[in-house]
C-alpha cells in the first residue's frame, strides 16, 4: 500500500531559558548540527510534501538554519508562545488545504527514528489521532497515557492524575499524527482553561474522543524522546548521538580502532571497510569511501575521501578538500578547497589551499600554496607527475606544468612550463671562518653589557 501524502510541522519557537543562552534552543548543536536539523532529517524520511517550521525566539536565525537544511522549508512565526496547540495553529494558513496526514515534531527532541514515524503513519489507518508514547524508567512528572492495548483513552497531566494514574509508566512524548484537516479542526477547539493559561496540543485527544473518534498510541524507546532543556541535557544528547553513530558505523562494516574516541557529525558517511583510528573528529559534510583510512588525531570537515586514500595522522581536511583514489595525505598537512587527483602524495607539514594537483604528483614537506593576498583568494594549478621540492612557496595565481619540478626552498611567482625545473632562491654565498668571528663578537658584546650593569 502506498504511503499517504504527509506534511510536517516542527515546533521550534522556544527560547530555552534553562539553557542560559542567547542562541535559540533548537540551534544548539548535537553531532555538529543544530537540533532542528535532526528533527527535520527524521521527518524527511516520510518524504513530506510540505514542511513548516514554527519559529519564535530568534525567528530569523531559526529560519536561516531551517532553509540551510532544505531551502523548500516554510517558516511561520509564533509571536507569543501560548502553548503547543497555539504553535500548531500558526501553520494552519499554510497547510489547512493540504491533503493527507500531518505529523507534529519538536525541534528540541533530536532522536525520533524514521521507523517510529513510519509506524505512526501506518497506525493512522486504524485511528483518527495517533500519539507517540514511551515506557519510562522514571515517569516523574510526564503526562500519562491511559491505554487499552494500542487504543488511547486519554492523556492525563501529572498534576491532574490520581494515584492509580500516576502509577502508569507509559508517558506522552508530545509527537502527534492525524489527518491534516482534522488536526487543525481539533486545534481550533482547544482552550486554555488551565493553571498555565496555555493551549495544549495534547487536548486534541480528548476532543477527538468526545466526537466518537478513536485515538491510538505508538510506543517507542525512551531514548528517542530525549528532550534538551539544559546544558547538561545537551551534553547527554551529544553522548547519546555519538554512541548511536559509533554503533551504526561498526554495524555497517567500518573499523573503529578506538570507538569511544571518534566523534561523528549528523551527516558523516563512512563506506564499508573504511578504517578510522583514535581521536578522529568528523565535522559536517564528510564522505569517506570504502577502503579509505583515516589515521589518528585528524579533523575533517566538508571533504570527500575516495577509495584507498590514507589521511593522517594529525591531518586537517577543510571544506572543499577532494581526495581521489590512493591519495596519501600525511601528518600535519592541511587541505582546503583543493582537488588532489589519483595517487597524489602530500607527506607532511604542508598547506594546500585553492589548488588542483594532478595525478601522481609528489608534494614535498613544507610546501605552501600562498593563496591569499589580504583581499582575494587565488588558485594554484599543479600538473600530473610533477615534483614539488620541500619548502616550496607557490605564490598564487601560479601554475606548474606536468612533469615539472621545483627546487627545494624555492619561491615560485611565475608559471613553470611542463617538464621544466624552476629554481626561485638566492645563490648561496659561503664566508670561511666568519661564523667563529661572529660568535666571538656576539659574546664580547654580551659580556660588556653585563659589566656595564654591575
Amino acid at each position: 500500500m502506498s504511503r499517504p501524502t504527509v506534511s510536517l510541522i516542527v515546533l521550534a519557537a522556544g527560547q530555552g531559558t534553562r539553557m542560559n543562552s542567547d542562541l535559540p534552543k533548537v540551534l544548539h548543536r548535537v553531532g555538529a548540527a543544530p537540533m532542528l536539523h535532526h528533527a527535520l532529517r527524521a521527518g524527511q524520511s516520510l518524504e513530506p510534501e510540505r514542511v513548516v517550521v514554527v519559529a519564535g525566539h530568534g525567528a530569523e536565525q531559526v529560519a536561516r538554519a531551517a532553509r540551510a537544511f532544505d531551502e523548500t522549508v516554510e517558516v511561520v512565526v509564533q509571536a507569543e508562545q501560548l502553548g503547543t496547540a497555539h504553535a500548531v495553529a500558526q501553520a494552519a494558513p499554510l497547510l489547512a488545504d493540504a491533503p493527507g496526514e500531518v505529523v507534529v515534531l519538536y525541534g528540541d527532541t533530536p532522536f525520533i527514528r524514521p521507523e517510529t514515524l513510519e509506524r505512526m503513519i501506518e497506525m493512522r489507518a486504524r485511528h483518527a489521532v495517533v500519539v507517540l508514547g514511551f515506557e519510562a524508567a522514571d515517569p516523574g512528572r510526564y503526562g500519562r497515557l491511559v491505554t487499552r492495548g494500542e487504543d488511547l483513552d486519554r492523556i492525563v497531566e501529572w498534576k491532574d492524575a490520581t494515584d492509580e494514574e500516576r502509577a502508569i509508566t507509559i508517558c506522552n512524548s508530545g509527537v502527534i499524527c492525524a489527518e491534516t484537516h482534522l488536526l487543525f479542526s481539533l486545534v481550533s477547539e482547544v482552550g486554555n482553561a488551565n493553571a498555565a493559561g496555555e493551549y495544549y496540543l495534547t487536548d486534541v485527544v480528548a476532543l477527538a474522543r468526545a466526537k466518537g473518534l478513536s485515538a491510538g498510541v505508538a510506543i517507542c524507546d525512551e531514548a528517542e524522546t530525549l528532550g534538551v532543556n539544559t546544558r547538561a541535557q545537551l551534553a547527554a544528547a551529544e553522548a547519546e548521538f555519538q554512541s548511536r553513530a559509533r554503533a551504526a558505523a561498526l554495524e555497517d562494516g567500518v573499523t573503529l580502532t578506538a570507538p569511544d574516541t571518534v566523534f561523528f557529525a549528523l551527516d558523516t558517511f563512512l563506506g564499508r571497510d573504511a578504517i578510522v583510528g583514535p581521536n578522529v573528529v568528523f565535522g559536517p559534510g564528510v564522505t569517506v569511501e570504502s577502503g579509505a583510512e583515516i589515521r589518528a588525531f585528524c579533523h575533517l570537515e566538508g571533504c570527500h575521501i575516495s577509495r584507498g586514500a590514507t589521511v593522517g595522522p594529525f591531518a586537517r581536511l577543510r571544506p572543499g578538500a577532494e581526495l581521489a583514489e590512493d591519495v596519501h595525505v600525511g601528518n600535519f598537512v592541511e587541505i582546503k578547497n583543493a582537488v588532489l587527483d589519483e595517487g597524489v602524495k602530500v607527506g607532511h607539514l604542508t598547506y594546500l589551499g585553492d589548488a588542483h594537483v594532478g595525478e601522481h604528483t609528489n608534494i614535498g614537506a613544507g610546501t605552501v600554496t600562498c593563496n591569499y593576498d589580504g583581499v582575494n583568494k587565488h588558485r594554484t594549478e599543479i600538473g600530473a607527475h610533477a615534483f614539488i621540492g620541500s619548502d616550496t612557496m607557490l605564490v598564487a595565481p601560479v601554475s606548474v606544468g606536468a612533469r615539472a619540478m621545483t627546487a627545494s626552498g624555492s619561491v615560485i611567482t611565475e608559471d613553470v612550463p611542463a617538464e621544466a625545473l624552476a629554481v626561485g632562491r638566492a645563490r648561496q654565498v659561503t664566508k670561511p671562518g666568519l661564523a667563529t668571528r661572529l660568535m666571538e663578537m656576539f659574546r664580547a658584546a654580551r659580556d660588556a653589557s653585563k659589566k656595564g650593569t654591575n
